[in-house]
């Protein structure tokens, strides 16, 4: 597998402060509104749960006992409680939480990683307007792939994933030959865009396929892949083009007269 550590950022103008106080917010609810994840009461009453959001109305569902198939542990798992606010509010919600410190780790690194170069490309307002219908879509993607495949409808989804998906997807439109510096085959290499982000979105597609013959393993695979098509058809209306560099204009002038 393909991973990330960096990238270009030569021609970056702004101070990517929108990136930056998206993850703040990210880690902030994590640690505290999460309990670095022992706080599941509140975790599964502001998460995605796609019978709510199929039916509008708050599912609330009582705890039940679960034996780990391994050590044969038995833990009581929180059904899902009273959800305070609309349940269609969870669709944005449940971006901003995640469930477990690797989770959130993985997220924040893409976002790092690609978010500033979009965000300084399309600027910081438009960048969080997209931010968060990148979100809003993939959740809605979850919800879609949950009803045709014929899954539980009343299992809570929650992450950055989906955004993160299409700042993937604006990023490789905006900038497929921009070098990526990631770890393949335990060395450290570069590679275009077009090459790092194409094999991610290669898994998430071979792995959304494994759904189908039930192999999901908790990943909401639909999200990713529905929030990075949302980051491929969306980024380029919001486009106002590269920034050119302040003299470039003065310099023609000059070469004019």
């Amino acid at each position: 597998m393909i991973m990330p550590i960096g990238d270009d950022n030569r021609d970056r103008h702004r101070t990517p402060w929108v990136t930056w106080t998206l993850i703040a917010i990210n880690v902030a609810v994590f640690v505290l509104l999460q309990g670095v994840g022992t706080n599941l009461k509140f975790t599964y009453a502001f998460a995605t749960v796609p019978q709510e959001i199929l039916t509008g109305h708050d599912l609330v569902t009582a705890g039940e006992q679960v034996q780990d198939p391994v050590t044969g542990r038995v833990v009581v798992l929180p059904g899902l409680g009273h959800t305070p606010i609309s349940v269609y509010l969870t669709l944005l919600t449940a971006i901003f939480m995640h469930g477990s410190f690797a989770h959130l780790f993985g997220n924040m690194l893409f976002l790092w990683i690609f978010g500033d170069n979009v965000e300084d490309r399309v600027g910081r307002g438009r960048f969080v307007g997209l931010y968060l219908a990148w979100g809003l879509l993939a959740s809605l993607a979850h919800v879609a792939t949950t009803v045709a495949l014929d899954q539980d409808r009343a299992i809570p989804s929650l992450g950055a994933s989906g955004a993160i998906s299409g700042v993937l997807g604006a990023y490789l439109v905006l900038f497929p030959h921009r070098r990526v510096t990631v770890m393949l085959l335990r060395m450290v290499t570069q590679v275009p865009a077009i090459a790092a982000i194409g094999m991610w979105f290669a898994f998430q597609v071979i792995s959304g396929l494994g759904m189908l013959g039930g192999t999901g393993g908790g990943v909401a695979y639909g999200a990713h892949i529905g929030g990075f098509v949302a980051g491929l058809v969306l980024i380029k209306p919001f486009d106002p083009g590269p920034r050119r560099p302040a003299g470039l204009t003065l310099d023609r002038r000059n070469n004019r007269s």
